[in-house]
Formats: C-alpha cells, structure tokens, sequence
C-alpha cells in the first residue's frame, strides 16, 4: 500500500536538535493516522506520539510532550518529528508508523493500531 522512508537521523549534541521526516510513496497519507515510536538497543519498541489524519490531534508520551512534536503535510505525504533538548536517553532507532482509520481526529497509540513501518533511522545524542 504506501511504503515509508525515514530520514533526519544521525548525531547531535544534547540539547541540540534534530527534524526527523517520513516521507511516503505509492499512495497518499491521507487516509491513515501517523505516529513516531523509537528502540534503544536490547529495548523493547515505545511510543513517542501520535497524530490524526487531518493533524488537529496528536498524543504524546508523557515524558517527550515539553520536547518533541510532530506534524504532518499530507500535501507532501510526509510527517516530521522534531525534537528539541536532546537527552542522551534519546538515542534510538526511530519509526514512522502508519494505520488506517475511518475518523479524522483519531489518534493511534499502541503498536497493534499500526499497520505500517519504515525502516527506522538512528539517532545518537551524545552528553
């Protein structure tokens, strides 16, 4: 259906900042829910946020809301995830999700909702 490709990913500083893009292709974002989760190594996979289809909603985890957020141009068919003050328990391989839904103000925050991953990009937060 639509393939994900994540990109943004790579070394920074703590405090910095990085912008994290999904770009998609093959078929438009339009009709699914996105969402970022990330894993750090021997981790199991976490959410990070959420966002609907229409963008009006998103859900983030309680402990990124004061740092990250996340927007979508479905125009471009592509979400961003920027994140600011960066912690070194930041570091992860970061995925962009997709699941389809009928409503446009759901939001998506398990990883069963999800039906679509990326490959995931890395990022690595040095102290």
């Amino acid at each position: 259906q639509v393939q994900l490709v994540e990109s943004g990913g790579g070394l920074a500083q703590a405090g910095g900042s990085l912008r994290l893009s999904c770009a998609a292709s093959g078929r438009t974002l339009s009709n699914y829910a996105m969402g970022w989760f990330r894993q750090a190594p021997g981790k199991e996979r976490e959410f990070v946020v959420g966002i609907s289809r229409d963008g009006g909603g998103t859900y983030y985890a309680d402990s990124l809301k004061d740092r990250f957020t996340i927007s979508r141009d479905n125009a471009r068919n592509t979400v961003y995830l920027q994140m600011n003050s960066l912690k070194p328990e930041d570091t992860a391989v970061y995925y962009c999700a997709a699941g389809r839904v009928v409503w446009a103000s759901v939001v998506l925050t398990t990883i069963s909702e999800y039906e679509l991953w990326g490959q995931g990009t890395r990022v690595t937060v040095s102290s």
